[in-house]
């Protein structure tokens, strides 16, 4: 038989309040209640519902109110729950579980339209089982947070303008605590840094891409519950390029060739993907291209060359159509090339005095130019070239001016320097000076004659050329400049006037005249008798007496004790022509006599006197007898001028002290004993 309970009664030791069902039911004289003033549902299911506190003796009760992934309880109790031996609960008339335990747990998922009930069974006091079956209950999940909305601000961005984002959703009052995370979509891409604790995205920067769609999603860390807003098209308005500038790096006017330019396209306004290309007039296709967000882009043309000069501009565009710049002329300033010197002689050979010309060119650069010249590193002047090209110095030749040229070439941009130019001068042959050898006026027959040309200035080779009376004797040729000599065996034909010239392809030049008188007797013969007369002398006096006389004559000459020059002696005046000048060729005949003489030494270093004694031989005196001067005789005094060997050339020294070296000159006034 049923068994009936009160509601109200029903469980006074359970907190729990009585189960709320979902689908509301018509009002009739039973109590209404608000489900959510007992169950806390939603305000959409907010309506008067009817709620039925029945007289079963068994009833399922569950815990509310339950949330999506919360755990509910469900207890099974009757009127007289300690006659229940076993419960058993049922999800949809399939078995959970059965426990002696009054409750169990579980975990409705939001939606779920599953359906539970319990049974309890026992025995009664005449031993006879028994069992009591709950009515269905339905357990109402509610939403933790609904799903997401995504919106824009502004909702019809600019496009290159910044936008906000917001993931739309919000939390029941019970569940204020539960904390959401949120992340943005833009197609298959997450933006920003993924998951974040704010509801809000900004994007600094929106772009015209298409149909680009964007979406959120919305999470609980605990439970975890995930939920995602449906695609928004985001519409970006596009602004279209405006005012396109070229400019360049660096600026216009400072390009040196060789250095890199970069062209820099620029616009005022435009917004999305723009395309810039660069132009050159003359050439079809483009210098290059680039597309990108940005409202500048630049193209780098490496290590540019004269022959990139020109006019150039740019174009961009961003899907409305190019927009051109202004043109604008690149030019290059180019550093000096290495200049070529060139020197214009008016002949093939360059003659002191000429006029030259220094060229100097520098095949490129830009003005203006200056070129220096030098004269074996050393400034010779300067000349500017304003419009570029060449320059020229002129200069006036003198001998210094043999050696190696150079030009300098400076642009501002660097100097270079020309190779070395070498330039000889050829120096015309002054007059020439004729000296004789021996210089005297005066000559002897047989005499050997040195004539010495030579011109002070003149480039060599030099070819000298010897004159008597204007009759060629015969010519000499110096090859590294100097003088030149040409030797003359004399004779009686060879008096009278003495010239040379001198020519070096430039210009014969001639020297003065020089006279020679030539005399009779030859130096040879007036020494073989005079060698003559010492035999005679030698043969008197004996061998000892010569040997002695002769050694100290020497000693005397090598060692510089004679003088060279005539002075004044005791005795006799000197004559005036041994004094003063060169001695006279012409001689009287010399006197057989059988002289004593010895070299005497006045005083004066530059005379040096020979003093003979000479005295009649008598019969039967012995011819080696010695020679002693006789008391009252007066000597016989010859005057004798000794040449004097120049220092500096020791070849003739020698050769004047093997002849002795001296010549024997009679007194006109000689006294003589017979």
């Amino acid at each position: 038989m049923p068994r009936t309970f009160h509601a109200s009664p029903l469980f006074p030791k359970d907190p729990l309040p009585p189960p709320c069902t979902l689908k509301p039911e018509p009002p009739s004289k039973d109590r209404e209640i608000k489900c959510c003033s007992l169950c806390g549902c939603p305000a959409s299911v907010s309506g008067p519902v009817h709620v039925q506190f029945l007289s079963d003796w068994l009833v399922l009760q569950a815990s509310h109110p339950a949330f999506e992934r919360d755990k509910v309880v469900l207890r099974c109790r009757g009127k007289e729950d300690e006659d229940i031996m076993e419960r058993t609960y049922y999800k949809n008339e399939e078995k959970i579980k059965s426990s002696y335990n009054s409750n169990i747990t579980v975990y409705p998922a939001f939606n779920d339209d599953s359906t539970y009930r319990c049974t309890a069974s026992g025995t009664n006091i005449w031993g006879r089982s028994w069992t009591e079956t709950s009515r269905p209950l339905k357990i109402q999940v509610q939403e933790l947070f609904p799903s997401p909305v995504l919106t824009a601000s502004p909702p019809w961005p600019i496009e290159g303008s910044p936008v906000t984002l917001t993931c739309e959703t919000w939390l029941p009052p019970q569940t204020s605590h539960t904390r959401l995370q949120f992340c943005f979509f833009k197609e298959h891409q997450a933006l920003g840094a993924g998951w974040s604790n704010s509801p809000e995205l900004q994007i600094p920067t929106t772009w015209s891409e298409g149909a680009a769609s964007y979406w959120c999603q919305a999470r609980t860390v605990i439970p975890r519950i995930l939920k995602t807003s449906p695609r928004s098209q985001i519409r970006v308005h596009r602004v279209p390029v405006s005012d396109v500038n070229l400019e360049t790096q660096p600026p216009v006017g400072q390009l040196i060739e060789g250095e890199d330019l970069v062209l820099i396209c620029s616009v005022a306004a435009g917004t999305g993907t723009v395309t810039f290309s660069w132009h050159r007039e003359g050439s079809e296709r483009s210098l290059g291209r680039k597309t990108q967000n940005a409202l500048s882009a630049e193209l780098r043309i490496a290590s540019v060359r004269e022959q990139d000069a020109g006019r150039y501009y740019c174009a961009a565009d961003n899907m409305d159509g190019p927009v051109l710049s202004k043109r604008i002329r690149i030019t290059l300033r180019v550093p000096v090339s290495p200049p070529v010197l060139t020197v214009r002689t008016p002949r093939a050979q360059a003659v002191e005095g000429d006029v030259v010309e220094l060229h100097c060119e520098a095949q490129r650069g830009s003005p203006p130019i200056l070129y220096r010249f030098y004269h074996e590193d050393v400034p010779l002047g300067s000349s500017s070239a304003p419009s570029g090209g060449e320059a020229s110095l002129n200069l006036s030749l003198t001998a210094e001016h043999s050696g190696n040229y150079s030009c300098e070439a400076n642009n501002s941009l660097g100097v270079q320097r020309s190779k070395m130019v070498s330039l000889s001068i050829t120096v015309p042959v002054s007059h020439p000076v004729l000296t004789l050898n021996p210089d005297v006026a005066q000559a002897m027959v047989g005499d050997v004659l040195e004539l010495r040309c030579e011109a002070q200035r003149g480039s060599p080779p030099i070819l000298y050329w010897f004159y008597h009376e204007d009759v060629i004797l015969g010519n000499t040729s110096a090859p590294f400049g100097g003088g030149a000599s040409f030797n003359l065996s004399l004779t009686t034909e060879h008096s009278g006037n003495y010239s040379c010239g001198a020519d070096n392809g430039l210009g014969a030049q001639s020297s003065e005249t020089v006279s020679l008188n030539i005399t009779g007797l030859s130096k040879n013969k007036v020494t073989h008798t005079t060698v003559g007369v010492i035999g005679c002398l030698l043969s008197m006096l004996g061998l000892a007496a010569t040997a002695a006389l002769v050694g100290r004559f020497r000693t005397q000459r090598k060692s510089g004790a004679i003088p060279r020059n005539i002075g004044s002696v005791p005795g006799p005046d000197p004559p005036a022509q041994a004094l003063h000048g060169p001695p006279s060729l012409s001689r009287p005949a010399l006197m057989e006599l059988q002289p004593l003489y010895s070299n005497v030494s006045p005083g004066d270093d530059d005379l040096v006197y020979s003093q003979i004694w000479s005295r009649q031989h008598r019969e039967g005196s012995p011819a080696h007898s010695p020679r002693r001067h006789q008391k009252g005789e007066e000597p016989a005094i010859i005057y004798s001028e000794v040449k004097r060997a120049d220092p500096d050339d020791p070849a003739r020294q020698d050769r004047e002290e093997a002849a002795e070296g001296y010549e024997n000159v009679p007194c006109a006034s000689l006294a003589l004993d017979h």
